[in-house]
């Protein structure tokens, strides 16, 4: 047989095989013929001694291409056949209520923030953003924080690399540094509320995290007093824990306010008892808050003698803790379904 008789042949086989009738009753036949170990397409390959290495090669790729048209052929019918035998064997019934589609949910941290959004935009105050990648004087240095303080180290705060000409740039370690932003281009009053996700360089465990968030509020105008923002928080805690929560001012110190005071509230779980939660105190710490310090004021160009302000700030994780009774930080960043889902409602933290 020549060269161009087998080129001959195997065209005719190929047209063969593209207009043969495969059905369940012919199936076997077309497998005898075209795929059983002894086929037309393999007999063709005790043909290819005589030629040179070029024509073998020609005539090897044609048998293989013949080898792929019968098999995907042949799998054709195979997966029409069991679709139609699954088709024919489950039924659909189209009276039958539809199947539950499973509902997605925000994040127990987004309705938190919702919730505590809600209840300080009653009384006037807005929401802002502001950037997570901050310069130092933003994140530092506005905010009555000197150059040797212990919160710009490396063991507290990431810096980012930076050109050397370039000032320094660093993820933000509070969302106060968004407050410094609104007070520079903006005239008192002011009432806003900065939510968001703030970094430090901290030891991961079940009671901190590297990652978290805060919420803080600021109120800028002529005649704010101590006695206000003890007023605010009263209004806040009682919203948010419950009317009869109880709650306690504890001297502090923050660089950006002074008088500062820790935020406590009576624990919720052992109700001032003490448990391990409270660290048998009764009491836990909610946040900080104080005066703006007339240095914050004057640094953003806003007259500490005519204008005074307010600010506390709380974080998110801790709330979210305290409320639902989550043991581990972690699980807020960890994306388990299985704890995810207990928050389908969008009213949980109501």
């Amino acid at each position: 047989m020549t060269f161009t008789d087998i080129k001959k042949a195997l065209a005719q086989l190929k047209e063969a095989i593209n207009t043969y009738v495969l059905t369940l009753e012919s199936q076997a036949d077309f497998k005898k013929k075209f795929l059983a170990r002894t086929n037309k397409i393999n007999s063709f390959f005790k043909e290819l001694k005589p030629f040179n290495p070029a024509e073998r090669k020609e005539i090897g790729l044609k048998l293989n291409e013949l080898k792929q048209l019968a098999t995907q052929k042949y799998a054709g019918l195979t997966i029409a056949t069991a679709s139609t035998s699954t088709q024919s064997t489950h039924k659909q019934d189209y009276t039958l209520p539809p199947p539950t589609i499973a509902a997605g949910s925000l994040h127990p941290l987004t309705l938190l923030a919702h919730r505590i959004t809600h209840i300080l935009e009653k009384i006037g105050f807005k929401v802002v953003e502001g950037p997570e990648m901050e310069d130092e004087w933003h994140n530092f240095s506005a905010l009555n924080i000197p150059e040797n303080h212990p919160a710009r180290d490396m063991q507290d705060t990431f810096f980012l690399k930076t050109p050397k000409d370039a000032p320094k740039m660093t993820l933000r370690t509070q969302t106060s540094s968004v407050q410094i932003r609104i007070m520079e281009n903006q005239r008192p009053p002011i009432r806003i509320i900065s939510i968001g996700r703030v970094y430090r360089n901290e030891t991961i465990s079940a009671r901190s995290h590297c990652v978290f968030h805060q919420i803080e509020a600021l109120y800028v105008a002529e005649n704010v007093t101590f006695k206000k923002l003890k007023e605010l928080l009263c209004y806040f805690v009682q919203a948010l824990f419950g009317p009869k929560t109880e709650f306690r001012l504890r001297p502090s110190f923050f660089p950006f306010t002074e008088p500062s005071a820790e935020v406590d509230i009576r624990c919720l779980l052992c109700k001032g008892k003490g448990c391990t939660i409270c660290k048998k105190s009764g009491w836990v710490e909610i946040g900080g808050a104080g005066i703006v310090d007339p240095n914050v004021l004057s640094n953003c160009k806003i007259d500490p003698e005519q204008y005074t302000g307010c600010a506390f700030g709380i974080g998110l994780e801790r709330m979210a803790m305290l409320l639902a009774q989550i043991p581990d930080v972690r699980l807020f960043t960890q994306n388990d379904l299985r704890f995810l889902k207990q928050f389908t409602n969008q009213n949980f933290f109501v």
